[in-house]
């Protein structure tokens, strides 16, 4: 079984950055690749970011590109997402991540973290 936990999140005013983390374990961790996703009151989870886990390729959604960075660490488990010029839109739960497969959509991926609050004030 693979567990993620994020962590990283927390207040911050417009303009500003933070920068996530998240820890995979499990005997057997090997995915095809990592991700972030996001979730507004009110609304859908939504893509924000992906990242493959032997090649290092990134894609990301039209709303944070160019302000956010996916990153992994292959040795130590970890994917990370630094968060810049914040705006109070990108305000959500944040959630890692992990699966055989990439893709926008929610049901493409098989493992999940809990979950951490980021607040961007404006």
């Amino acid at each position: 079984q693979v567990q993620l936990v994020e962590s990283g999140g927390g207040l911050v005013q417009a303009g500003g950055s933070l920068r996530l983390s998240c820890a995979a374990s499990g005997r057997t961790f090997s995915p095809y690749a990592m991700g972030w996703f996001r979730q507004a009151p009110g609304k859908g989870r939504e893509f924000v970011a992906h990242i493959t886990w032997t090649s290092g390729a990134t894609y990301y959604s039209n709303s944070v590109k160019g302000r956010f960075t996916i990153s992994r660490d292959n040795a130590k488990n970890t994917v990370d997402l630094q968060m810049n010029s914040l705006k109070p839109e990108d305000t959500a739960v944040y959630y890692c991540a992990a699966g055989p497969r990439i893709g926008a959509s929610p049901g493409f991926w098989d493992y999940w973290g809990q979950g951490t609050q980021v607040t961007v004030s404006s």
